[in-house]
């Protein structure tokens, strides 16, 4: 018993592999069709895998989702704080370097399709049951969003901290909208380069948000 334990936590490279791969297939299916459209089954054979052994590394479908959700957003909240730690120690802290700061690690997800998938999940999760949508989002957002409206209200002191959490809200929505490609920005301007230099927009609109009164 206490080798097989200890095999569990080590996972070899293989298992380790092949659980990215669930969760890749996962993240796709759930920003396709959500989490209640989404079963294990579909998952399982999508990732060419048998159900046991995708409740063998995930238990339930609240798990995977969990697991799908926080590989990249935790990454996406530690790469913020990162960001905004080098623009307080190096002294190039201003409204625009903070909103593209933070815009930033979301808008690399767009160059591959396993970061598209991500960004549409995450667009719709709203839509998804709020006990475990709201604990996600506070999880992993909480503490880097506050960082930024406490670094916000320091370059904005003439605004209320309320207003400056609406305005972050609305900065969110909007990222969210136009980098996760669910949008017909393509369509209704009739143009294949409609999203190129979509951050420089998004980082442009957002810091005109923050500044109008």
């Amino acid at each position: 018993m206490a080798h097989s334990k200890q095999k569990r936590v080590g996972r070899p490279e293989g298992q380790r592999n092949l659980a990215d791969k669930i969760l890749d297939k996962a993240e796709i299916l759930f920003a396709e069709q959500g989490y209640s459209g989404t079963t294990l089954r579909q998952v399982a054979d999508a990732a060419d895998v048998t159900s046991a052994m995708t409740a063998y590394y995930f238990k339930n479908k609240e798990n995977l989702f969990r697991e799908v959700f926080t590989r990249r957003g935790l990454d996406i909240a530690k790469q913020r704080m990162d960001r905004l730690t080098i623009l307080q120690n190096e002294g190039g802290l201003t409204l625009e370097t903070l909103v593209r700061a933070f815009l930033q690690p979301s808008s690399d997800l767009r160059h591959t399709d396993q970061g598209r998938a991500f960004l549409r999940l995450h667009g719709r999760l709203h839509m998804e049951p709020e006990p475990l949508s709201f604990s996600l989002r506070r999880e992993v957002y909480d503490e880097s969003t506050r960082a930024y409206v406490e670094a916000l209200v320091a370059l904005l002191p003439e605004q209320p901290e309320k207003l400056i959490y609406q305005k972050m809200s609305l900065m969110v929505g909007a990222y969210l909208y136009a980098f996760s490609d669910t949008n017909r920005l393509k369509e209704l301007a009739m143009s294949e380069d409609a999203t190129d230099d979509l951050l420089e927009t998004t980082v442009a609109f957002s810091v005109g948000g923050f500044l109008a009164t």
